[in-house]
C-alpha cells in the first residue's frame, strides 16, 4: 500500500517571515532531506489569508498579518516550491488550521487506491500540524498516521512537545526522519 506525506504550511512567513522561528529554520534541512527521499506521494498545504486578515477571528486572536495569498510570505520556501513544481504535487490552500478539503481528498484517494499510512511534517506542530492530523484521523480512522517529529516545529519547543504528546495520545506514531523505512 502507498504512503502519503503531508507537508504542512512550510511557507516563507512561517520560516523566515512574519511568524518565522529559529526552530522552523533549524528543522528545514532535515525536512528537505526527508522530502527528497520520501518513498511515496507528497502533498502540501498553504495557510491562506486575504487582505482582510486582521478582521477575521484568527486575525483578532493573532494580529500578525501573514500568508496573504500571492505574497512572498504565502509561498512555499524556495526548495519546497521547486520540488512541488517539479513533481506536480497537489497543494491545498486552507483558510483555517485544519483542511477538510485535504482530509476529504485523502478519503477519496483511499477509497480508490488504499493508503497504507499518512505522515505529517511541517509547522506549526501545535496549531496546523495537529489540526490536520486530527482532521485526517476523523476521515480515515483506520489508516495509520505518523508525525515526523524532527521535521516539525512548534511556536515554542514546549508547545511542539505538548502537541506531539497529544497526537501520540490519539494513537498517532511519533517518528523521526531516520524511521523512513519503518511501517506504522
Amino acid at each position: 500500500m502507498r504512503k502519503i506525506l503531508v507537508v504542512v504550511d512550510m511557507q516563507n512567513d512561517f520560516v523566515t517571515g512574519a511568524l518565522g522561528t529559529p526552530e522552523a529554520q533549524a528543522m528545514l534541512p532535515a525536512l528537505l532531506d526527508y522530502v527528497e527521499h520520501f518513498p511515496g506521494q507528497i502533498v502540501f498545504t498553504l495557510d491562506t489569508h486575504g487582505e482582510d486578515y486582521l478582521n477575521s477571528r484568527e486575525g483578532r486572536q493573532l494580529p500578525v498579518v501573514h500568508c496573504v495569498k500571492d505574497t512572498d510570505g504565502w509561498k512555499l520556501v524556495d526548495p519546497l516550491q521547486a520540488f512541488a513544481q517539479a513533481h506536480s504535487c497537489q497543494i491545498f490552500c486552507k483558510k483555517t488550521f485544519g483542511s477538510a478539503e485535504l482530509a476529504q481528498w485523502l478519503q477519496t484517494e483511499h477509497e480508490t487506491d488504499p493508503i497504507g499510512e499518512i505522515l505529517l511534517a511541517g509547522v506549526c506542530t501545535d496549531i496546523c500540524v495537529i489540526s490536520n492530523a486530527m482532521t485526517i484521523r476523523s476521515f480515515l480512522p483506520e489508516v495509520p498516521i505518523g508525525i515526523v517529529a524532527n521535521c516539525c516545529a512548534g511556536v515554542t519547543p514546549q508547545r511542539h512537545q505538548t502537541a506531539l504528546d497529544a497526537m501520540e495520545s490519539c494513537q498517532m506514531q511519533i517518528l523521526s526522519s531516520n524511521d523512513s523505512g519503518a511501517s506504522l
